[in-house]
């Protein structure tokens, strides 16, 4: 393996995309017109919400209302210790944690309306705001139930807290320009890689590749680094203009090691294309492929809802999928400020994903190639 042939290999696919406008239009308007619109069309929703509970005062009233939260809206409650709610939340474990103070019932049946706080992940946008009005319309009628008897309209008896975490605005921009360039990351390093191959093979380049003095592990390679630093520089300025200039998203965390964990992504995704390259015949073909794996990807990783709200199968087997560690750490570093002991996990996960699909899509290269010779 020559690193040399490796670099020039990988200039001559930036001449290669240069000289494609289609691409070039698709690049930049995945990283500027795509942000925006999905920015500000963030739809609501509210379907199995994680919640957590924490009782000081253990009463019957307040064992009531945990019992209240149950699916569809919401997971069944998780008690916890006050110790542990901060953390969970930092972690993005719930999406709503509900604080019951303690003397709770006493102070509801002396007529002293008591404080419940309720803290909300706010950058869960689509369940967020929809579910803090339900939670607050289910504790007043479990109150309301429990001191007259029965439910009727009156002056709510305890008075929910809201405190927003990572969102406090509200603002639904937060969460979905943030998404969007996790989805563009993914859709344009499958695209860019498979189409490069693919176009080498119809424009006969890749017989002219086969009898130089590179192997395939170099062409393969070259493919890689370079669609990968394409799609790593435009995410890098969409995040900078477009997400933190146009739309005013303040971001927590480092760019820098966003754009780490970003590379390793790209190291998967860009593998994932050349594998798709070599099963496609023709970019029709390829196209079709594409929305076969593309969907699942971005549908069930988590971006588009919590992996909380999906089958347990469907969980078990998006661990495999490099979109899901991506999500969960860019979530982790953009929204919450996370640092790299936080998000090592998926940054090794990520690492295993990627060196996996490279080697099977470098196997299949192969492959291809020797029945081409």
């Amino acid at each position: 393996m020559r690193p040399a042939n490796i670099l020039h290999l990988g200039v001559k696919e930036f001449r290669s995309l240069l000289r494609d406008p289609i691409m070039l239009v698709l690049i930049v308007y995945a990283f500027s017109v795509a942000i925006y619109t999905a920015a500000t069309a963030m739809p609501e929703s509210l379907h199995k919400a994680p919640i957590a509970i924490v009782d000081e005062d253990r009463s019957l009233l307040s064992q009531r209302i945990a019992d209240a939260f149950y699916p569809p809206l919401f997971m069944p409650p998780v008690h916890i210790s006050q110790a542990e709610m901060d953390a969970r939340m930092d972690a993005g474990l719930d999406t709503f944690a509900i604080d019951i103070p303690p003397q709770f019932q006493k102070d509801v049946l002396a007529g002293r309306p008591p404080t419940v706080q309720l803290n909300v992940d706010a950058t869960r946008v689509s369940q967020a705001f929809t579910g803090s009005s339900y939670i607050q319309t289910i504790v007043t009628g479990e109150v309301n139930a429990f001191v007259q008897g029965q439910r009727t309209a009156s002056t709510p008896a305890v008075d929910l807290a809201l405190r927003m975490r990572f969102n406090p605005t509200g603002d639904k921009s937060w969460f979905g320009s943030v998404m969007e360039i996790v989805n563009s990351v993914t859709m344009l390093s499958i695209v860019l890689t498979g189409a490069a191959l693919i176009r080498e093979r119809e424009h006969g380049t890749v017989e002219h590749l086969l009898v130089m003095p590179v192997t395939p592990f170099e062409i393969m390679s070259s493919k890689v680094w370079a669609m990968g630093v394409v799609v790593l520089v435009a995410a890098a300025v969409s995040l900078r203009l477009v997400v933190q200039g146009l739309l005013a998203v303040p971001i927590e965390g480092s760019i820098a090691l966003f754009l780490a964990g970003t590379a390793l992504h790209l190291f998967a995704t860009t593998s994932i294309g050349i594998f798709l390259a070599t099963v496609a015949r023709s970019m029709p073909q390829f196209g079709l492929l594409l929305l076969l794996v593309l969907l699942p990807l971005q549908i069930l990783s988590g971006g588009v809802t919590p992996r909380e709200s999906m089958p347990e199968l469907v969980q078990f087997i998006m661990l495999a999928a490099p979109t899901t560690h991506f999500v969960k750490l860019s979530q982790a570093i953009l929204y919450r400020g996370a640092g790299f002991l936080v998000v090592w996990p998926q940054f090794v996960a990520l690492t295993a994903i990627g060196a996996t699909l490279f080697a099977l899509s470098l196997a299949r290269f192969r492959k291809t190639l020797a029945a081409m010779a």
